[in-house]
């Protein structure tokens, strides 16, 4: 079974062993951080495959219905704003497909890691810590943890040790800083762990940031065998 996703995939060698799935913020797609892709090579990286999806187009409650790619409909950028559980669950969805997609390929869902920006950071964090099979990690860039108050009851025990990568901009305006805070504790309180980042930046990435994904890349790639 095909996913339903369309996708742009970026390998840093031949047979890559492990692999990114990495998602773009709202109104962006895949295109968004394709050139990242050199920036994270590394001699101490095995061969990698990215893979970035196209989110769906659909209208946004928040930017006046427009149509957009879009993860879920965002009704409001309060903390406690109503969200969008079937959009969230639907884009759960989509997303371990791209994940069952690389485990038929001969990656198994420990070679490889969740990454997003923003909107995306929330669907990866969503999915990644309800998967039923352990993932290598989780990256969470400029974004937020989505219906935090039932990570308890719906977090998979699977992902209970994955490490997270969380990481924000001092400055960002789009997603307040408290919003990534809120959903680090969130985590933490369930002991999950987390690493911790901010830079002097808004809604964007750092260069330290690239030096700093790499570092963990580097970090569970090696752990996942």
């Amino acid at each position: 079974m095909n996913p339903t996703l369309e996708t742009i995939e970026r390998v840093t060698g031949p047979e890559p062993t492990h692999s990114i799935i990495w998602l773009h913020g709202l109104g962006a797609d895949g295109h968004d951080f394709e050139p990242i892709v050199p920036e994270l090579q590394h001699p101490g990286l095995p061969a990698l495959r990215f893979i970035f999806p196209h989110a769906p187009v659909r209208p946004v409650t928040l930017n006046q219905g427009m149509p957009m790619r879009a993860w879920y409909d965002l009704y409001g950028l309060d903390r406690d704003a109503r969200e969008d559980i079937d959009g969230l669950r639907a884009a759960r969805h989509a997303v371990t497909e791209l994940i069952e997609q690389e485990n038929r390929r001969g990656i198994p869902a420990e070679r490889i890691v969740l990454a997003g920006f923003s909107q995306g950071c929330a669907t990866a964090l969503y999915t990644g810590l309800r998967h039923a099979e352990p993932l290598a990690g989780l990256i969470g860039l400029s974004g937020y943890l989505p219906l935090r108050n039932t990570l308890p009851a719906e977090r998979h025990p699977a992902n209970a040790a994955t490490p997270v990568f969380m990481a924000h901009g001092t400055m960002d305006m789009v997603v307040p800083m408290a919003y990534a805070e809120t959903s680090r504790d969130a985590m933490l309180a369930q002991q999950q762990p987390v690493q911790w980042h901010t830079y002097p930046m808004p809604h964007g990435l750092h260069p330290q940031e690239l030096d700093d994904i790499r570092a963990f890349l580097t970090q569970v790639t090696a752990t996942a065998t």
